[in-house]
């Protein structure tokens, strides 16, 4: 029996907390200068926030811009703020130079590999789950092409199965208009109608594992 209480205690030690990234000074400064110049330049909206349920929970978005998770995360309550975690392909801070950094920074996202073995970033993702905080997700993998929904990968029910916390859709609506994977910069006017362009983010119904 002590010998088996010993081996637990073992094997407990080798599961270590994930250590989520912090944003730290700069990474908070550069959110709130980032949402800054979107309620500034955009017209932001973001409904649904009734259906969020108390933390931890996974947050499952279509992929449409390099900040949908600054917007996401901004609309959720303070509290949910302060626990949002986000997965994000590796490559972005590889790729996409000093603006990658930055994302992966005020998003504190945790790295997965696209284009290899993701087990390891998803193993990490449901750790943070398990300790407590929002995880937001992309089922698509990439950002899409066209504007419309890509096909989904597993990954989210996967870690809302295995954590058994509930799983949130959420929707954007007009990212793709103002900063496409096809544009270098944003562009949140429209010059024809000399207007802002519109960005809607809404949370949906949770889906409950057990259901």
């Amino acid at each position: 029996m002590a010998s088996n209480t010993k081996n637990s205690e073992q094997q407990g030690t080798r599961i270590k907390p994930v250590e989520v990234p912090h944003r730290g000074f700069l990474g908070n400064f550069l959110f709130y200068f980032g949402m800054f110049f979107t309620r500034l330049l955009i017209r932001y909206q973001v409904k649904g926030q009734e259906n969020l349920p108390d933390v931890p929970y996974i947050l499952a978005a279509n992929h449409l811009t390099l900040v949908d998770g600054m917007w996401i995360c901004a609309g959720l309550p303070k509290a949910h703020q302060k626990v949002f975690t986000a997965i994000a392909g590796s490559d972005l801070q590889t790729d996409y130079g000093l603006f990658g950094q930055i994302m992966m920074r005020v998003g504190r996202a945790i790295p997965i590999d696209r284009y290899g073995n993701p087990a390891r970033g998803l193993i990490m993702a449901k750790k943070a789950v398990d300790q407590g905080y929002v995880l937001l997700i992309h089922p698509e993998g990439t950002r899409s092409g066209d504007g419309k929904l890509g096909e989904l990968q597993n990954g989210s029910s996967y870690i809302s199965l295995k954590t058994k916390k509930p799983l949130v859709p959420v929707y954007i609506n007009g990212g793709y208009e103002i900063f496409s994977r096809h544009m270098p910069v944003p562009y949140p006017i429209d010059i024809k109608h000399l207007a802002r362009k519109k960005l809607t983010i809404e949370y949906g119904v949770p889906l409950l594992p057990n259901n």
